[in-house]
C-alpha cells in the first residue's frame, strides 16, 4: 500500500477521497478537550449545552475535526512530507456532534517545484470534511513540501526500501 506521495505523483485537480470515516464518540471529544486544556462548556457540559446554546446538545470542539482530516489525509498527501509549510485558512464550516461520522476528500490546487533545492517541491492542498449526511463542516488549505521521486531513490542506503522499513530480528 502506498503511504504518501512523491512530487511527481501529484497532479492538479487531483481527488483523493480519505477511507475509512471516523464516527466521533464523546469520550473522543472529551479526552481532546482536556488534552488541550479546552474546558469550554460548549463541548464538555451536557447541561449548559441544553439549557445555554442553540444547538442543545454538546457540539464537537472544531480542532478535533482539523486533526482528524487533517490525520486521514496523511497516507494520500503528506505520507512522504519533507515538512507540513503553512495552513492557509481554516473553516469550520458546520457543527459536529457526538456520533457524527466525519468522512475526508482533498484536491490538490498547486504544485510548484522548490526554488532553491532541486530534490524537491510545494503541493498546495484542499482538505474538505463532511458528516455522515454529506454536510460540509471543516474545510482548509495547506502546502506541503515532498520529496521528487528521483531523488528520494539516492537518499537511502542501498538495499533499503523506504516503503517499507526493516525492524530489527526477534530475539
Amino acid at each position: 500500500m502506498q503511504f504518501g506521495r512523491y512530487y511527481e505523483e501529484f497532479e492538479v485537480g487531483a481527488v483523493y477521497r480519505h477511507w475509512p470515516g471516523k464516527t466521533v464518540t464523546e469520550y473522543d471529544d472529551h479526552l481532546f478537550c482536556l488534552l488541550t486544556m479546552n474546558h469550554h462548556p460548549l463541548h464538555m457540559d451536557a447541561h449548559y449545552a441544553e439549557t445555554a446554546s442553540q444547538f442543545k446538545r454538546n457540539v464537537v470542539v472544531g480542532n478535533y475535526i482539523y486533526s482528524l482530516l487533517l490525520g486521514m489525509s496523511v497516507p494520500d498527501v503528506s505520507g512522504k512530507a519533507i515538512a507540513n509549510l503553512e495552513v492557509e485558512s481554516l473553516r469550520h464550516v458546520a457543527p459536529t456532534f457526538h456520533g457524527d461520522t466525519i468522512y475526508g476528500e482533498t484536491t490538490v490546487l498547486d504544485k510548484r517545484e522548490s526554488s532553491s533545492k532541486p530534490d524537491r517541491g510545494v503541493v498546495s492542498v484542499e482538505t474538505r470534511g463532511y458528516n455522515q449526511d454529506g454536510t460540509l463542516v471543516c474545510v482548509f488549505r495547506r502546502r506541503v513540501m515532498v520529496p521528487k521521486k528521483e531523488y528520494a531513490a539516492t537518499a537511502v542506503p542501498e538495499g533499503v526500501d523506504p516503503e517499507r522499513p526493516s525492524f530489527p530480528e526477534p530475539r
